[in-house]
């Protein structure tokens, strides 16, 4: 809603702009000119024409970016329907992999890269960092990073740790930025489409990044509803390095 009060803003500003430019040109609104007169309107109204096509142009405002992030993957059962509904529609995301999925099943994994998706890390066994040493931690996301560079031939710069819980420490030891979320539906908490995609599409506002997961076929369900009815919102869908980096 403040969106579109922003907009409605600009739209009025616009016109008032191109109603102070007539007037100042001296141009008689509505009213035919004839002979030398015309001629002189002519060349007005091309002044004009050009002053109206650049307000047009500078009202014209940037889609609000958000992003839709996938924990706990890849899934055999579930990652492929949803890499199938975000292909169709030609949106980008962000999957934070479990180093054990990913080691079974690579495919996934490779598909996910090839197809222009973020990959980020979620530690090897799902482990809460903050519980276990330092060392230990580092071991998750070191042996995580590892399976996934032998499948796509990139190590991974972002993680998203389980829990959301993060030592900060940490990233002055392993090259990797931890990545939260702000909008959560938890929707591994149920099997109710309508009920996660209520909840995400009625708080979503530009730069947020939502959290779901790619293990459940309610949640594939949801988020592909979610990207229809936002992107006919008009947000644009991003990985969630292009909202960090901006």
């Amino acid at each position: 809603m403040r969106r579109k009060k922003e907009y409605g803003i600009m739209i009025i500003c616009g016109f008032l702009y191109l109603f102070c430019l007539f007037r100042t040109m001296g141009m008689p609104l509505g009213v035919k000119e004839t002979g030398e007169n015309a001629n002189k309107e002519s060349a007005k109204g091309e002044s004009i024409e050009d002053a109206v096509e650049y307000v047009a142009s500078s009202m014209i405002t940037e889609a609000p970016k958000i992003a839709l992030t996938f924990d706990d993957g890849p899934s055999s059962e579930c990652t492929g329907r949803l890499l199938d509904g975000l292909k169709e529609r030609n949106v980008k995301v962000t999957f934070f992999l479990i180093g054990e999925n990913a080691k079974n099943a690579p495919d996934l994994v490779k598909r996910e890269y090839e197809e222009g998706h973020l990959i980020g890390n979620h530690t090897y066994h799902h482990v809460e960092i903050t519980k276990v040493s330092d060392e230990k931690a580092k071991e998750e996301i070191e042996q995580t990073d590892q399976v996934i560079y032998s499948i796509t031939g990139k190590h991974v710069e972002y993680m998203r740790p389980p829990f959301g819980l993060w030592q900060r420490d940490l990233e002055l030891e392993i090259e990797v930025m931890p990545v939260m979320w702000t909008i959560d539906p938890l929707d591994w908490t149920t099997g109710n489409v309508d009920e996660i995609v209520n909840k995400v599409v009625t708080e979503a506002e530009e730069n947020d990044i939502i959290l779901m997961h790619d293990c459940y076929n309610s949640s594939v369900d949801a988020a592909l509803r979610i990207i229809d009815i936002l992107k006919e919102k008009g947000f644009e869908f991003v990985t969630v390095d292009e909202l960090i980096m901006n």
